[in-house]
């Protein structure tokens, strides 16, 4: 917690950002490997992080690639 009120919107929104398109490079080759236990676990990681960026007011609709 420490680390997040040291950071400001901005900044929280960047490092959600990058994860978030990060996150999404990943599952798409979990998928293509037929990798189904590590997609899960992306898949969760991802539905938070679009949760966090919906809150902070990023339109998603350009940068979600996923589509889930």
């Amino acid at each position: 917690m420490e680390v997040m009120e040291d950071m400001n919107n901005a900044e929280i929104m960047k490092n959600a950002m990058d994860e978030f398109e990060m996150i999404q490079r990943y599952m798409v080759l979990a998928k293509k490997e037929k990798a189904t236990e590590t997609y899960a676990e992306l898949k969760n990681r991802y539905l938070l992080l679009k949760a966090l960026l919906n809150s902070l007011g990023v339109n998603l609709i350009e940068i979600d690639k996923i589509k889930e």
